[in-house]
């Protein structure tokens, strides 16, 4: 990511902790939540020179969408090719968050507070400035109320307050999951629990109990990374279920919104629809045609990517008709109590300026609708109930049809571990069974999705398809990866169990060292994959190497120590 200065997209704080490793430790704790905080001011005479790099066009509604006031969105781009990621914690974090909140490693996220007033001071009559916070990290609901806090402060007060902000953040404890942190900020405690991977999957946010009496009184955020799910979807209710199979298929998806708020939230919600899965596509929450992507993306010559794009600029509507399905969204309207629901149209209607909002598309759902969901939360809105509340029904909703559907892949890649009693301690384990889409079809019958969704449906149709999507790769290479290191785990402890003096009673040297070799390079992969052993089979390793040592003569002894 290039670096502006002031006439540009001015860089208050970099940060960076890649560029220069004596910096790297005086900011480590900001590094562990932030890359960089960016000042953008949009200046009518430096226009051209400001609108070269992707963070500036990103920061700035285009001027189809007729911001006023202040506005809150979030953007995502892909890493410059050959820089470093600045986070050398990655293994510790990556361990224990759930997958859908990973640390990016080749993107990163643009949270962004953009002001727009008029001002008669200024030639083009507006004063427009955006703060941006850009980090690795997902967690879109905390950073947006981060810079609620901070943003008008920053209006207000200038350099000086973003200074003193860059400091207090540095003094963060860094996120661990699992754990409820305390984050003060410019006299505001802001008090949130970084989720774990080991919580209970659960449709509502997890309650965190305040431990001590903090003086003022934390803003208590209940999640770190949840949107209004509700707000989000109030338009297409009736037609979440085919939203869930497009994102479950890394379908290539346009939304076309009315504000970059409003594209963003959209886009955030959809993926997060098929949580706990990963979704493993890319998507830009927030994209223009200034995109260094964008060629890439609307090229004609070859299919559409795997790919979702929020857009706000109407020129995008000619630019995408080739594509499987568009979202076209308007301004909320109510039909009485309830908003109005957009209708699922073909293609061929989508016009060029005036298209009406609906889902383009042709894709004939796998799965029948959830009547009785659509039901409840319909007369939820009658009744006035909360969105959080309504949101949680959803979310609930959501995540128990993704585990339906997830459970019998699971199960079926259980069967395919060796059993535990193959592992023995003088052997390579054996090899994880291939996976096998027949196979696994076969065993839908009496252990398919039925057993825990009354959903009707091509679920067999369904898993087809699923299996050709990059959700599936994503999804397999994780579950394999995390199955080899299980073996090893397994291994590693039978060798700590097994009666390592009496096998090398009858041995010679030359096999005792290579016993000892192997176990050291076992306990180096062990330490460097952070491998989830027991509790003292580590120790127990090493404590085997150190007592076989005096086994051997001077000159295994060199040859052991080379290794």
């Amino acid at each position: 990511m290039d670096l502006y200065d002031s006439s540009e997209c001015r860089l208050v704080e970099s940060k960076n902790a890649a560029e220069n490793t004596e910096s790297r430790l005086p900011w480590d704790r900001f590094s562990s939540w932030l890359e960089c905080v960016c000042v953008v001011t949009f200046d009518l005479e430096l226009g051209q020179a400001i609108e070269k790099t992707s963070i500036c066009y990103l920061s700035f509604p285009d001027s189809y969408s007729g911001c006023l006031g202040d506005t809150q969105f979030s953007f995502r781009l892909r890493q410059s090719v050959g820089r470093r990621s600045s986070w050398f914690g990655e293994d510790a974090y990556s361990r224990d968050a759930p997958v859908t909140l990973q640390r990016e490693l080749a993107h990163f996220y643009g949270y962004v507070y953009f002001r727009q007033v008029k001002d008669a001071a200024v030639k083009r009559g507006y004063f427009q400035k955006s703060l941006v916070l850009v980090s690795r990290l997902p967690y879109v609901h905390l950073f947006q109320s981060l810079l609620q806090i901070i943003a008008p402060e920053y209006f207000e007060k200038l350099e000086p307050c973003l200074e003193a902000v860059c400091n207090e953040i540095d003094q963060w404890p860094s996120p661990v999951p699992g754990q409820t942190l305390n984050l003060p900020v410019i006299g505001v405690i802001m008090q949130v629990r970084i989720p774990s991977k080991n919580d209970k999957p659960s449709g509502s946010p997890v309650k965190q109990a305040q431990r001590e009496n903090l003086l003022p009184a934390p803003l208590m955020l209940p999640s770190i990374h949840e949107l209004d799910l509700f707000k989000c979807f109030q338009c297409f209710l009736i037609h979440i279920q085919m939203l869930w199979e497009l994102m479950l298929l890394g379908e290539p998806v346009v939304v076309m919104a009315p504000s970059p708020t409003v594209s963003s939230e959209t886009v955030l919600a959809l993926v997060s629809s098929i949580a706990p899965l990963r979704y493993c596509c890319d998507y830009r929450p927030y994209f223009t045609i200034h995109d260094p992507e964008f060629k890439e993306y609307t090229t004609r010559t070859q299919a559409p990517p795997n790919v979702i794009l929020g857009v706000t600029n109407p020129f995008f509507i000619k630019t995408f008709q080739s594509w499987p399905h568009i979202i076209r969204l308007g301004e909320l309207k109510m039909s009485g109590d309830l908003p109005k629901q957009v209708k699922v149209k073909k293609l061929a209607k989508l016009k060029t300026l005036d298209t009406k909002p609906g889902i383009y598309t042709s894709h004939k759902t796998f799965l029948q609708k959830d009547k009785s969901l659509i039901k409840r939360l319909l007369k939820g809105i009658q009744r006035k109930r909360p969105s959080e509340v309504q949101s949680a029904i959803l979310r609930r909703h959501l995540l128990e049809l993704t585990q339906s559907f997830i459970i019998p892949l699971e199960r079926y890649l259980a069967s395919l571990m060796p059993l535990q009693r193959s592992v023995t301690p003088w052997k390579t384990p054996p090899q994880i069974r291939p996976f096998s889409q027949e196979e696994f079809m076969g065993t839908l019958e009496h252990a398919g999705p039925q057993l825990t969704s009354v959903l009707k449906g091509d679920w067999i149709g369904l898993y087809r398809r699923f299996f050709r999507s990059p959700n599936f790769d994503g999804w397999y290479r994780l579950r394999q990866k995390e199955m080899t290191q299980k073996l090893e785990c397994l291994h590693l402890e039978v060798i700590c169990d097994a009666d390592l003096l009496g096998w090398i009673k009858d041995k010679s040297e030359v096999e005792i060292v290579d016993l000892v070799v192997k176990l050291r390079e076992k306990l180096m992969k062990a330490v460097r994959q952070q491998l989830p052993v027991k509790d003292g089979v580590l120790d127990k390793l090493e404590g085997y190497i150190q007592d076989y040592h005096p086994l051997s003569t001077e000159d295994l002894q060199t040859v052991l120590h080379r290794h």
